[in-house]
């Protein structure tokens, strides 16, 4: 899995976490992970935040084109 794919993948999980979070008042990776203190959720918390600010590089870049 290259580090494109990786990063879209946490930025979702964060995404759909923030939802229910809105929605339901539910942390789903505070409910895995043990709490929003335990080490686990702040891992988590941290590569999403990371994945996030990754992704951002995407929006700059210039797509390939395959005709």
């Amino acid at each position: 899995m290259n580090m494109d794919r990786l990063s879209l993948v946490l930025v979702i999980i964060g995404a759909i976490n923030w939802g229910l979070i809105s929605l339901f008042r539910f942390d789903l990776v505070a409910a895995i992970f043990g709490g929003q203190d335990a080490i686990l959720s702040r891992i988590v918390y941290g590569l999403v935040g990371l994945a996030g600010l990754y992704c951002i590089t995407l929006l700059f870049r210039d797509r390939e084109r395959v005709e």
